[in-house]
């Protein structure tokens, strides 16, 4: 199987990014985005979805977070949809559970080249850390339209606005991972009557 990596730079008036994607990794990270708690956040896709990531960011942080973040995402999706290449053998979907103490997270995705997020997941806290939990729809946007993923989310429970969000990132890398994954079955085959994704 080939390789399935991705590096790439995003510059903007904005921001600038760099990723490197490695899909089929150990989960290793390295992070720096000037936001700690989307650095944690970020940890734990790479790490849930055994992903190798490194992600170097620099942005308007004296505005606010938003263009760091909503950066990130698009640079991340398209470091993503670079590394799947033409997707041939891969399972597609994914969807998993995840609980995180008391909050609960349902997520399914579907790696189908058409972009669209359904978010459904409200946050009490007004900030988490120097964090606006409302930057992980923007983020989740970004990076579904530049990975062309269909990305359903739904929060079933919870109160600890960390554990709402972090939930929800867990629960994205693991149906990631489930969706990425190469299904020894069907290798050789485009999953898609089309014969294209």
């Amino acid at each position: 199987m080939a390789q399935r990596t991705n590096e790439l730079e995003r510059t903007t008036s904005e921001t600038s990014i760099s990723v490197r994607l490695d899909i089929d990794g150990e989960g290793t990270t390295e992070i720096s985005t000037g936001v700690g708690f989307f650095d944690h956040m970020l940890e734990q896709l790479g790490r849930h979805a055994a992903f190798d990531l490194q992600v170097k960011a620099t942005g308007d942080l004296h505005i606010d977070a938003h263009h760091t973040v909503e950066d990130v995402g698009i640079a991340l999706g398209e470091a993503l949809k670079g590394a799947l290449g033409t997707k041939r053998g891969i399972r597609r979907f994914g969807w998993c559970i995840v609980p995180m103490e008391e909050a609960l997270t349902r997520v399914a995705l579907d790696l189908s080249g058409r972009p669209l997020l359904v978010y459904d997941v409200a946050v009490p806290a007004e900030a988490i850390g120097n964090y606006d939990p409302d930057l992980t729809e923007e983020f989740f946007t970004a990076f579904t339209r530049s990975a062309g993923i269909t990305l359903h989310v739904k929060l079933l429970a919870g109160k600890n606005s960390h554990h709402i969000v972090e939930s929800v990132f867990k629960a994205v890398a693991r149906a990631l991972a489930d969706a990425v994954s190469v299904d020894p079955n069907r290798s050789s085959q485009i999953p898609s009557t089309k014969g294209v994704l």
